[in-house]
């Protein structure tokens, strides 16, 4: 089995990774690469190999990072089944839709600017149109219901505690008189979330490749995140300010959602108006209501027995562009959620546009930005920033809880490697920074002293 990994390799997003197998080629991953203008538009639009020849894709998750470049591969004519859990295929349905629309406002945005200069018009990456082919596709698959995808390949999900349908991707492979199992983390969870399930142990694995977001570092206690938010919004919020969240539409909308609920619900922040602007973050948060299947038990009760988890007076889901517009004229404390939580595409950007030249107002991080992205280049303390080809001053605070991550970090993804069984004799270090990357795959080497780690470049193949 031979395994080119072609996206996420020494950075975070853009994840896609080709198996050749048995004759087959399976595509795992078909994310979208976000980092420089220039790169990311060459990079997304041209596969260093042919659409039409694979076999099937296989998706972990409904984040664009890993399934964002679906509509462009069946654009270029792949036509096979793309494999999911069931929550994936609800949430990538209205992800890659919204992506669709995005992209194709952001580009008439650009092309208008653009022409008014003399310029050429931009285009979009894929149509709706495009969008709806790749979602027609989708095959979804519960959790542990092995299933033959190609020959002698048996595909397995198991939960990863990532994201709602989260899944970590099992191959058990039969290669002529070989049979091995190939084991896929995609991005981990780090337990104990608000809202969903741990990540499941899986047995018997033979080959490991194993995200590394946060190999490198460690987060704060995940106990005092609430009470951390809490902290950083009082000031802002008292004084009459905007805070700012970028976050992305499915997981952390939610969770920061359910922590707001609860702030407010037990007195601790101002009942200030809250503001989820993003159509997709409001369809996205139907859908979780949608998958009770993948909460952990206190969320199940809590639906089932109180109230709406995601619901409350003082929160108002906008869906429409004129309703976002009106944001603008808001002169009070208000708390304004908005995708994407990278800051490149989506309302957001209007939104800091808007509010990020204000000292009193406050932008507030609560995940990963990705080098060279904008929202990297606002946590990195950049005093001017571009917004729509345009220099913008920073002037609010910019302030972060990584608490709230995701993505598990060095020593939650060691107890997953030990949580682990099997011989484990080759591990492929994926979905990283470089340095976190490099780091993490010294922890491995440590945990697992008889195993040959590798943390691989762009376009590098391997042999399993």
């Amino acid at each position: 089995m031979r395994v080119q990994f072609i996206g996420a390799t020494r950075t975070t997003t853009g994840s896609t990774y080709l198996f050749e197998v048995n004759g087959d080629k399976i595509l795992l991953e078909c994310g979208l690469y976000q980092g420089r203008r220039e790169e990311t538009i060459e990079r997304n639009r041209k596969f260093p190999f042919d659409p039409s020849q694979i076999s099937a894709v296989i998706i972990s998750h409904a984040h664009i990072d890993h399934c964002g470049n679906l509509p462009n591969l069946c654009r270029q004519g792949f036509r096979g089944n793309v494999y999911c859990t069931f929550a994936t295929r609800d949430l990538a349905a209205i992800m890659l839709a919204d992506s669709a629309h995005i992209q194709q406002y952001d580009a008439d945005y650009v092309s208008r600017k653009r022409a008014r200069k003399g310029l050429k018009p931009v285009e979009a990456l894929y149509s709706v149109k495009d969008a709806e082919q790749a979602v027609s596709q989708f095959v979804a698959v519960n959790y542990n219901r092995p299933m033959l995808i190609a020959k002698g390949i048996t595909l397995t999900f198991k939960d990863a505690g990532h994201i709602l349908g989260s899944a970590q991707v099992i191959f058990d492979v039969q290669e002529k008189d070989r049979h091995f199992r190939y084991l896929f983390s995609g991005d981990i969870g780090r337990g104990g979330h608000e809202i969903l399930r741990d990540p499941e142990p899986v047995e018997d694995v033979d080959f490991l490749q194993i995200e590394s977001t946060y190999g490198g570092r460690e987060h704060g206690d995940r106990l005092h995140a609430k009470d951390e938010l809490a902290q950083e919004l009082q000031g802002t919020l008292e004084q009459g300010g905007k805070v700012i969240i970028p976050a992305f539409s499915v997981g952390r909308t939610q969770l920061i959602v359910y922590t707001l609920h609860q702030l407010t619900l037990e007195g601790v922040i101002p009942k200030v108006p809250i503001y989820v602007d993003s159509p997709l973050s409001v369809n996205a948060t139907e859908i979780f209501r949608l998958h009770p299947e993948c909460f952990n038990t206190h969320i199940y009760q809590f639906l089932h027995e109180k109230a709406n988890p995601f619901g409350m007076a003082n929160l108002t889901y906008i869906r429409l562009v004129e309703h976002s517009r009106k944001l603008n004229e808001l002169k009070d404390a208000a708390i304004i959620i908005s995708a994407s939580g990278m800051c490149e595409a989506g309302r957001i950007r209007h939104h800091l546009k808007n509010n990020i030249g204000k000292p009193e107002n406050m932008i507030l991080f609560v995940g990963y930005c990705a080098k060279n992205t904008l929202g990297s280049k606002i946590m990195n303390g950049n005093k001017s920033i571009n917004i729509f080809g345009e220099p913008v001053d920073v002037k609010a605070k910019v302030t972060t809880v990584d608490a709230f991550s995701g993505h598990a970090d060095r020593k939650e993804l060691s107890r997953y490697v030990r949580n682990l069984s099997g011989r484990l004799t080759k591990v492929a270090v994926v979905h990283g920074e470089e340095e976190q990357s490099l780091l993490f795959s010294e922890t491995l080497r440590s945990l697992l002293p008889g195993a040959e780690v590798t943390v691989p470049e762009r376009l590098e193949t391997l042999e399993f």
